[in-house]
């Protein structure tokens, strides 16, 4: 027995083989067994490796001459053999005082090629597979990429696309890898149906969700491309318009997509239970945290009683009572809303219950899915910050403001566990969309009947909301007419300075002959601007602008008296230095297609800071939206707006007088209202109001998917007094012009486009009209 151990001991002889399994597990082999005696070691045998050199894997493993190597020291050196990912199979052991190591490398992909795809090109499957030239080669990564591949082409609509991978062998352990693409056809939305509303019909339904039916613009707007996760997202949009339309039982019961197998289309069917309609009962709040007066609440309630309930209100409530107890000194406190309700009356009576809640911290914001916009533009819309107490409304209120920025097709905001029970790490998840626009604006004059005035007026622009994924916007703008050009250039900052202020530069050129009446014109100048929002709605702007007015006389017998006299009147070239300030309340729902809400703007210049220009000039202006039928989705519009400039110690201008357009009063064209000189010039004036009325609705018998909408309109407008003796006394009265029409508007996949006609009604015959009038906004 002693000879037998003595034996043992003097082999010392051990060794580990490691080699992966399926699915990235590690099977450990006993190659043979020894003692757990050291073995001293005095060289190095490495076999099967072609690209890393000998010395690198000496290195790798610990490797040094006369070192005692354990059975834990040549486990040690497999595993670090293995973290370097060269290898797909290593073997380690000692055999007398040598220790041997055999490797075998992962093969390298010289090229990954792609076959067959022409609806997408190369650069964007490279994007989405994970293998790379001159990296490894890795079995698990190809099966993928094949299925990143699919996916790739289910999201533009082609879910039978088919893909083969084939690894081609280059020898020296080099292999190409090739994806033979077999594309299909596009799969076709043939329906959108709703089960169990009767609310509002399926078109009403229809237009709230984003995936559309196939049409005539599906190849463009790709709307009718179907995935799960967009149907999830319309479920969640068809619950948010019924919570804050009263119905706050509704629930989806099922969503399906069913595909023909004749025609291999999809069928899209929501199946829903709409509830009964409530309205807001008894509002009342209650406090179980010391020192917190729910009194002083109270002004934070938007719900109303009698209002219809909206989940909206109910948020809104919540967000403004969490910002005035962080304020206070309460930051983990916590706001609940509990409802009860009353099915004999169908009202819910809403108990805001405000309780201390967990201490929690936010350990970090994680940013995910964004591709344009960098992660601080994100970041800055939140209230909080990391080691900042949680709050899970301003988390609520952080969401409302980043899809308030239209840069994003869907915003969620997640939480997770993090390191601590005491903390919190919040998950942004964004998907950027188009940002850039181009808009176009085109109208056509009829002139007056005393003048040859007539033509197209053109304008184009060029702008970016989201330049570079900075938030920054940047707009470029040329119009023009028969004798008329405009160049505009702007930069705006969102957050001037690191704070929550915008800072708007400008600068501008525009030139015009007027041959009529024998003279041009050139203006330029610049302006910064600076925008501090107070609320979520409401801001407040300043700034200062310059510019300059030359004047040329093309024609002296021509020139009417008034501007002759502004010309000779030693002011040529006439500057203009003016402070400028104001404040706008916004609470429109869609800037792009609105349905309810509130825009009021009053602004006021005051020139007079060097120059020669010397007044002050007030404008205002309020809209009003509000869905007057929600079965028919009809959109009632009010407009009302004013203005007046007074001279300081002078007499105003003919140039700085006010002038209206079909920007105010359609059916006109610019400057083509208002008091005139003897010989029918129009002079501008010193007022003005103007007043809208429209409705907006669905054209039947139009697919509501191709997003075309019709209105009807009426305008009033007066355009009264001057300061100029050429102005003759009957034009200055304030007489009112009116016009009736029908509109266009299409929401095209660029932005809405719009189409008015308007009939003169009321004119004076110095006016000048411009009937047709075509603008369009457009997204790239």
């Amino acid at each position: 027995m002693r000879a037998a151990r003595k034996l043992l001991n003097a082999a010392s002889i051990f060794a580990l083989s490691v080699t992966p399994a399926v699915g990235g597990a590690v099977i450990l082999q006993a190659v043979s067994v020894s003692t757990a005696d050291a073995a001293v070691v005095r060289s190095i045998s490495v076999s099967g490796n072609q690209r890393v050199a000998d010395a690198t894997i000496a290195d790798f493993v610990g490797y040094q001459s006369g070192k005692n190597f354990t059975s834990a020291e040549v486990d040690n050196a497999v595993k670090a053999l293995f973290r370097t990912g060269l290898f797909s199979d290593v073997s380690v052991n000692t055999s007398g005082s040598t220790l041997v190591i055999n490797v075998v490398e992962y093969a390298t992909v010289n090229q990954v090629l792609f076959q067959g795809n022409r609806k997408l090109k190369d650069d964007r499957l490279e994007a989405v597979v994970r293998l790379r030239s001159r990296e490894r080669f890795d079995q698990q990564a190809l099966d993928a990429d094949v299925d990143a591949i699919v996916e790739a082409y289910s999201r533009t609509g082609r879910s039978d696309v088919q893909v083969n991978a084939s690894v081609v062998d280059l020898g020296e352990n080099r292999v190409n890898v090739i994806f033979q693409i077999a594309e299909g056809g596009k799969t076709k939305i043939s329906q959108i149906n709703f089960v169990g509303n009767n609310a509002f019909g399926d078109r009403r339904l229809q237009g709230i969700i984003s995936i559309k039916k196939t049409n005539l613009l599906s190849w463009f707007t790709r709307t009718d491309v179907y995935d799960d996760q967009r149907l999830a997202a319309d479920e969640e949009q068809l619950r948010r318009f019924y919570f804050n339309r009263g119905y706050a039982d509704f629930r989806v019961i099922s969503s399906s997509a069913n595909v023909d197998p004749e025609t291999g289309n999809i069928a899209i069917t929501f199946e829903v239970d709409e509830g009964e309609r409530y309205a807001f009962g008894n509002i009342d709040i209650d406090s179980t945290v010391s020192g917190v007066d729910p009194e002083e609440l109270k002004r934070s309630v938007e719900t109303r009683d009698g209002k219809t309930y909206s989940a909206k209100d109910v948020e809104d409530t919540l967000i403004a009572m969490s910002e005035k107890l962080a304020a206070k000194g309460f930051p983990f406190a916590e706001v609940t809303p509990v409802g009860n309700r009353n099915f004999e009356n169908n009202t819910i009576d809403v108990s805001y219950i405000v309780d201390q809640g967990q201490r929690a911290y936010v350990e970090r914001i994680e940013i995910v899915g964004n591709t344009t916009t960098r992660d601080y533009v994100i970041r800055r819309e939140f209230d909080l910050s990391e080691g900042d107490a949680f709050n899970q409304i301003l988390i609520r209120r952080a969401q409302k403001r980043l899809e308030a920025l239209d840069f994003f097709q869907r915003v969620e905001i997640t939480t997770r566990p993090g390191s601590q029970p005491d903390r919190v790490i919040i998950v942004v998840q964004v998907a950027d969309k188009p940002t850039g626009e181009f808009g176009v604006g085109v109208g056509y004059s009829t002139g007056s009947t005393d003048t040859s005035d007539k033509g197209v007026n053109f304008e184009g622009s060029i702008s970016q909301r989201n330049f570079q994924g900075r938030g920054q916007a940047i707009r470029l703008a040329v119009g023009g007419g028969v004798d008329s050009r405009t160049y505009n250039v702007s930069f705006t900052e969102p957050y001037f300075l690191g704070y929550r202020m915008s800072a708007t530069f400008r600068a501008f050129r525009s030139t015009n002959s007027y041959d009529d009446d024998g003279y041009d014109s050139a203006t330029s100048g610049g302006s910064v601007s600076f925008g501090l929002p107070i609320t979520d709605n409401f801001s407040a702007n300043f700034g200062y602008s310059y510019s300059q007015d030359e004047y040329t006389v093309t024609d002296a017998a021509l020139l009417p008296s008034a501007i002759d006299t502004e010309i000779n009147s030693g002011r040529n070239p006439y500057i203009r230095s003016a402070i400028n300030y104001g404040f706008v309340y916004n609470s429109i729902d869609d800037r792009n297609d609105p349905h309810e809400g509130v825009y009021v703007s009053v602004q006021q210049q005051v020139a007079g800071l060097g120059g020669d220009a010397k007044y002050i000039k007030t404008t205002a202006d309020g809209r009003y939206y509000h869905t007057l039928s929600e079965e028919a989705d009809i959109v009632g519009f009010l407009r009302a707006g004013g203005g007046n400039i007074t001279g300081l110690g002078e007499d105003v201008r003919v140039f700085d007088n006010l002038r209206l357009g079909p920007s105010r009063i359609r059916g006109f064209e610019t400057n083509g209202i208002g008091p005139v000189d003897a010989a029918g010039n129009h002079l501008g004036g010193t007022s003005y109001l103007n007043f809208t009325a429209e409705a907006q609705f669905p054209l039947p018998a139009v697919p509501r998917d191709l997003g075309f909408k019709g209105a009807i309109f009426a305008d009033a407008a007066t355009l009264f007094g001057s300061d100029l003796a050429d102005a003759t006394a009957a034009s200055t009265d304030m007489k009112f012009r009116t016009s009736a029409g029908i509109s266009l508007i299409w929401q095209s996949p660029f932005a809405p486009l719009r189409i008015d006609y308007a009939f003169p009604i009321s004119k004076e015959d110095t006016d000048e009209v411009q009937q047709f009038n075509f603008s369009v906004s457009s997204a790239f």
